[in-house]
């Protein structure tokens, strides 16, 4: 049950402040509503109760303020890191703007809007419009509006559209812009993923509207950004846009592609790391490779998935480990590339950009290893201090000649449990050390390091 005129109630607002004030528990709190509300609206407020204290993390607003969605929507939308660093993206398509003979302010037509997550910190100055096919995420929309946009209520109406996106782009730059409806400068999508049955629901390409559709909705906009997985296959992504992969020191959640005048790095690819609250951390960019988007779709095939492995003669294979490094032995150091660096495929030119020894151990596993330790955050660096093949005694006595009791276990090329594996070495000692199973060249191999903070 969607009710959004209960959940945006003063009754109903009022007694979930009240709720968490007092710390009520579950019971408590059913006890509570069925005095007052049927069993049918007593489960929707349950339900939107324990979204409450996400949707506030979230978004960053203030521990009294409400918005309104279900927990898919939720899930959907962007956070305020990404949300607040995106929106420097639209600063210089309001300069653009200014820059013409246009005086009004621009227009975005947010596309696949759901509860508006991709509008809330856009900057002020543009006039969002959220679309949807969907009355419920447009009913959303217009409360949030009200609520992280300062959109009046009583005109909420005229910033949502209800309808297929794709119809709608092709209406924008039609003669029709009429003032109920004027004509968008911009666009941002977020195509959603299909989930048709019998169809493999992890297939990246399985987007409403598709990556195509994208492609020819933004042919109706001066320029826009679209949303895709992360791993979509980047020999996808048309010419003249720009790639944009943002995510954390410890993940990779975004992947844009920008069209038209939001492009600026067109035929680029740029990886952002961002903190909490959306300040940039780092971020790196390189022209787009075009023997590496050449590749047929045999050569491709080996970084298309995250399979560990067992066997010399076997190919072990990550989708974020494609990487034109050269091949060689075990240097001083060991790296592990930032999440953005891995799914941008970027991490081999950032680290031969600082050490031209930097180069892989093992076909497709991503870490490097070089002679001094490769730039942070880029990279997590690890001093080697000894190697040996993967069997109890000899990990164990590796462990035991470096005072090793405290131990964390990193793995890719080999499958193993590492807290059980942790737990079977019985590490004793003073030191603590972080040990890499992988491969060397294909074979199994123990390294232990020492975290290298510089």
């Amino acid at each position: 049950m969607f009710a959004p005129q209960l959940l945006t109630s003063t009754a109903v607002q009022d007694f979930i402040r009240d709720a968490f004030k007092r710390k009520m528990d579950a019971l408590q709190v059913s006890t509570h509503l069925a005095k007052e509300f049927s069993n049918e609206e007593r489960a929707a407020i349950m339900d939107y109760m324990a979204l409450v204290p996400k949707f506030r993390e979230k978004f960053g607003i203030g521990n009294t303020a409400f918005l309104v969605c279900d927990k898919l929507a939720l899930e959907q939308s962007t956070a305020q890191d990404i949300g607040r660093w995106k929106s420097n993206l639209w600063e210089h398509a309001c300069q653009a703007n200014k820059n013409s003979d246009e005086s009004a302010p621009p227009i975005v037509h947010d596309l696949c809007c759901g509860m508006g997550g991709d509008s809330f910190f856009l900057p002020k100055e543009l006039t969002a419009i959220g679309v949807d096919l969907d009355e419920h995420r447009l009913a959303m929309y217009r409360y949030n509006s009200g609520v992280m946009r300062n959109v009046p209520q009583e005109s909420s109406d005229a910033y949502t559209i209800l309808g297929d996106v794709r119809e709608i782009a092709k209406q924008n730059d039609s003669e029709s812009a009429t003032l109920a409806r004027p004509k968008a400068d911009f666009f941002t999508i977020d195509p959603a993923r299909r989930a048709i049955e019998g169809e493999n629901q992890r297939d990246l390409r399985n987007l409403t509207p598709t990556f195509e559709e994208v492609i020819e909705i933004s042919k109706h906009y001066k320029g826009g950004m679209a949303k895709i997985p992360p791993g979509y296959p980047i020999s996808e992504i048309p010419r003249g846009t720009e790639i944009l992969y943002i995510g954390s020191r410890t993940d990779c959640r975004e992947c844009l592609v920008l069209f038209g005048k939001l492009a600026q790095n067109p035929d680029h690819v740029r990886a952002v790391m961002v903190d909490k609250t959306g300040n940039e951390i780092a971020s790196w960019t390189f022209t787009r490779d075009e023997k590496r988007e050449a590749r047929n779709e045999s050569e491709q095939s080996q970084y298309d998935h995250n399979y560990e492995l067992e066997g010399r003669d076997r190919v072990y294979r990550t989708s974020s480990s494609e990487s034109d490094l050269p091949l060689g032995g075990i240097s001083k150091f060991i790296a592990e590339p930032a999440p953005v660096l891995l799914r941008s495929h970027l991490f081999g030119a950032v680290a031969l950009a600082h050490d031209e020894t930097t180069h892989l151990i093992s076909p497709g596993i991503a870490y490097v290893t070089s002679e001094k330790p490769l730039p942070s955050p880029a990279f997590a660096n690890y001093e080697i201090l000894e190697s040996s093949e993967i069997s109890t005694g000899a990990v164990r006595a590796m462990l035991k000649s470096h005072d090793i009791g405290k131990l964390t276990l990193k793995l890719r090329g080999v499958k193993v449990d590492p807290d059980q594996e942790i737990k079977r070495l019985k590490p004793k000692g003073k030191n603590a050390a972080t040990l890499f199973y992988t491969r060397l060249d294909g074979e199994k191999i123990a390294i232990l390091t020492r975290r290298n903070e510089l």
